[in-house]
């Protein structure tokens, strides 16, 4: 296999690796905000099933999830399995993975906030929604937005995992042609890409940092 053939064929699969990344956090970070008031939440079984879910996101490899995942509709119901199903199984077993972890970044930034706040804004007519999305939230995401970083660069490597369920990405196409062509070019390579794609998500979200720090 030629150079260039080798390099086509890691660029498709890192693209597949760049939509995992961008869809899980399009699905996880919204996600996450629901968990993290379920967290937080009066309701004792609402708090409690919600503890139980992160509990078992945070305490089980990822990796054990998204097996779960796809083999589940055909262990349960019969369910063919499809290459469609694929995917999908792949998006959902990091968005609800991520979201775990979002929703403790957020709660944390959450109650972080003083007390004086919400009753400052309940003084000048503002509702809880108002509160909450106008005043508190954006205070909230500047507070954890290192966090939420660590995390965005961890996913990025997270990626490599959907190939436990042969999904056709960067790692599983740097694997694959290794163990047909017999060389560790392909592992280098793959290496290069995502240091240069976690380089540039660090950047960008240093960059999102800095722009945020207005009160410095």
């Amino acid at each position: 296999m030629s150079f260039t053939v080798m390099l086509q064929q890691l660029l498709m699969g890192f693209g597949k690796s760049i939509l995992i990344f961008v869809l899980t956090l399009l699905f996880s970070i919204p996600l996450a905000l629901p968990v993290a008031f379920g967290r937080m939440s009066k309701n004792a079984l609402l708090r409690n099933l919600i503890k139980i879910y992160i509990s078992v996101m945070r305490g089980t490899p990822l990796m054990l999830q998204l097996l779960f995942l796809f083999y589940a509709p055909y262990v349960l119901a019969g369910v063919s399995l499809s290459q469609t199903w694929r995917i999908t199984a792949v998006i959902v077993g990091f968005s609800i993975n991520y979201a775990a972890y979002f929703a403790e970044i957020y709660r944390s930034g959450i109650q972080s906030m003083p007390v004086g706040q919400y009753e400052a804004a309940r003084v000048l007519g503002y509702s809880k929604n108002q509160t909450f999305f106008l005043i508190i939230l954006p205070q909230v995401v500047k507070r954890i937005l290192p966090a939420v970083t660590n995390e965005v660069i961890t996913l990025v490597k997270d990626t490599s995992l959907a190939f436990a369920l042969s999904y056709m990405e960067l790692f599983s196409i740097a694997k694959q042609i290794v163990a047909k062509e017999s060389t560790i070019m392909p592992l280098v390579i793959a290496a290069v890409f995502y240091y240069v794609f976690n380089f540039v998500v660090a950047y960008a979200m240093e960059r999102l940092e800095k722009n945020m720090a207005y009160y410095r």
